[in-house]
């Protein structure tokens, strides 16, 4: 079942936060700097008519050791149960892919303008989807109390 294949960056963010932590993203803006030597505007033609976008991007500065594949505790909170690789959204996975759902403030030639972007300036952008109501959870959502509990200030601001 191994396969393997080789990904190429679309984009790359510019500005932000520098270095990733857990909380206060609210109100970080950004920009994703699509590939002028792979893209021209005509790639992001129509962009400008959504309000948010998705940005599947790479986790670049994580340490390669730091995997995880045992349960864990979310931010070792002996409070939140264990849960397995792929019951947390963080940095500690094998192929280290984020996938960030943000608004877009504006499109200007092949910079895309954001806000609310948890990724750090230089990150490698895979791929770049306009965000469809359509496309969002169908049916009822349920989830453990723990991930709102751990998230109450990720989308705070600092001045909050």
């Amino acid at each position: 079942m191994a396969e393997e294949f080789t990904v190429v960056p679309v984009a790359h963010v510019v500005g932000g936060r520098v270095e990733p932590t857990d909380d206060y993203w609210g109100g970080t803006r950004s920009i994703v700097r699509v590939d002028s030597g792979r893209f021209d505007e005509g790639a992001v033609v129509g962009l400008e008519d959504f309000s948010h976008i998705e940005v599947v991007f790479r986790f670049h500065l994580t340490d390669p050791t730091d995997l995880h594949p045992e349960p864990r505790r979310p931010r070792d909170n002996p409070a939140w149960p264990a849960g397995g690789i792929f019951a947390h959204r963080n940095m500690r996975r094998l192929n280290w892919l984020g996938v960030s759902r943000c608004r877009l403030l504006k499109v200007d030639g092949l910079d895309l303008h954001v806000e609310d972007l948890d990724a750090v300036d230089g990150t490698p952008v895979l791929d770049i989807k306009p965000w469809f109501v359509e496309m969002g959870p169908r049916g009822h959502v349920r989830q453990p109390d723990w991930p709102t509990e751990m998230l109450a200030d990720y989308y705070a601001s600092r001045q909050e």
